[in-house]
C-alpha cells in the first residue's frame, strides 16, 4: 500500500462461502440458475414499464427505478464471487475491496431512500388524491430519484473517507465472499473504536430508524384504506402490503449486519448471501406477482414479440 497510508497490504485473502469443492460447485450452479431466471425478470420490468404507456404513473417509474438499481446492486459482488468458484487463490487488491464498498453503499443507501419516496408517493396517492396528479409530476419522480442517487452518494463516500486512512498491516483474511466496513475495519492495526461506533450510527442506526418510520407510516395508511370498502380501497392496501413484504426483506438483512457490534456471528455468512445477491432481485418481482396491471402488460409485450407460427401446409 501507499507510505502515506503506513500500509502494507496490499490485497485481502477472501475465505469465501465455503472451502469444500463439492460445496463451492453446488453454490455455483445455484447461484446461476437463480440469475438465469431473476435477472432477466428484472429487466423484463424495467422494458415492460418503459414500453407501455399505461405504466406511466409514478408507482410504476419508481419500481423501474428500483428493479434497475437492483440489478446494479446484484452487479458488484457476483461477478467476484462467480470467478472465485474457479480459482484457488482467492483475493481483491486493496484498490478492488474499496471500490466495492463504495458501490454497495452508493446503490443500498440509494434504495433506502428511493424505497422512502415510493412511500411518499403512496401517502399523496392514498391521503390526496385529488391533488396527486399535480403534486406528484414527472419532474418531483426525477427530483427524488436523483435525490436517491445523491444521499446514496454521500453515504458511501463517508465510508470511503473514514476507511482509506486505516493502516492495514496483517493479517489480511476476510471471512466472506467480498469486502465490506464490518470485515475491512477489524483488520486495521490501530483502535477502531470510535470509527466503529460511527459506522454503526451511520449504516445501522440509520437503516433502523427508516425501517421503524416506514412501518409506522404504512401501517398508518393500512388503517386508512381499511376503512373503505371500494376497489380502489382494495388496491392500495393491497399495494401498502406488497410495500410492506419489500421493506422486511431488503431492511432485515442490513439491520442483522450493521447493527450487532462488529464481530463474527454463525449467521453473517448466510445473511450477506442473502443480502447482496438473493433478496434485491426479487423485490421487483415480488410487486410484479402481486401487481396485476404489471402482469398484464407483460404478457402484451411478450404477446407482440411472440414469433409467428408457420403457415401449415396440410
Amino acid at each position: 500500500m501507499e507510505n502515506g497510508n503506513q500500509s502494507i497490504v496490499k490485497e485481502f485473502v477472501l475465505l469465501g462461502l465455503s472451502q469444500a469443492r463439492e460445496t463451492q460447485l453446488f453454490l455455483f450452479v445455484l447461484y446461476l440458475v437463480f440469475y438465469s431466471l431473476i435477472l432477466p425478470g428484472n429487466i423484463l420490468i424495467i422494458v415492460t414499464i418503459q414500453s407501455d404507456p399505461r405504466m406511466s404513473s409514478p408507482m410504476y417509474f419508481f419500481l423501474a427505478n428500483l428493479a434497475f438499481l437492483d440489478i446494479c446492486y446484484c452487479s458488484v459482488t457476483p461477478p467476484k464471487m462467480f470467478a472465485d468458484f474457479f480459482s484457488s487463490h482467492k483475493t481483491i487488491s486493496y484498490k478492488g475491496c474499496i471500490v466495492q464498498i463504495f458501490f454497495l453503499h452508493l446503490l443500498g443507501g440509494s434504495e433506502v431512500i428511493l424505497i422512502i419516496a415510493m412511500a411518499i408517493d403512496r401517502y399523496v396517492a392514498i391521503c390526496h388524491p385529488l391533488r396527486y396528479a399535480s403534486l406528484i409530476t414527472r419532474a418531483v419522480c426525477w427530483t427524488l430519484v436523483l435525490a436517491s442517487w445523491g444521499v446514496g452518494f454521500v453515504h458511501s463516500i463517508i465510508q470511503i473517507i473514514f476507511i482509506v486512512p486505516l493502516p492495514f498491516c496483517g493479517p489480511n483474511e476476510l471471512d466472506n465472499f467480498f469486502c465490506d466496513i464490518t470485515q475491512i475495519v477489524k483488520l486495521a492495526c490501530n483502535d477502531t473504536y470510535a470509527l466503529e461506533f460511527f459506522m454503526f450510527f451511520n449504516s445501522g442506526l440509520s437503516n433502523m430508524m427508516c425501517f421503524i418510520l416506514l412501518l409506522i407510516s404504512y401501517g398508518a395508511l393500512l388503517v386508512k384504506v381499511k376503512m373503505g370498502s371500494s376497489e380502489g380501497k382494495r388496491k392500495a392496501a393491497s399495494t401498502c402490503i406488497t410495500h410492506i413484504i419489500i421493506i422486511f426483506i431488503m431492511f432485515g438483512p442490513a439491520i442483522y449486519i450493521y447493527c450487532h457490534p462488529f464481530l463474527d456471528f454463525p449467521f453473517d455468512k448466510v445473511v450477506a448471501i442473502f443480502h447482496t445477491t438473493v433478496f434485491p432481485l426479487m423485490n421487483p418481482m415480488i410487486y410484479t406477482l402481486r401487481n396485476k396491471e404489471i402482469k398484464q402488460a407483460t404478457r402484451r409485450l411478450l404477446g407482440k414479440h411472440r414469433p409467428l407460427a408457420w403457415p401449415s401446409l396440410v
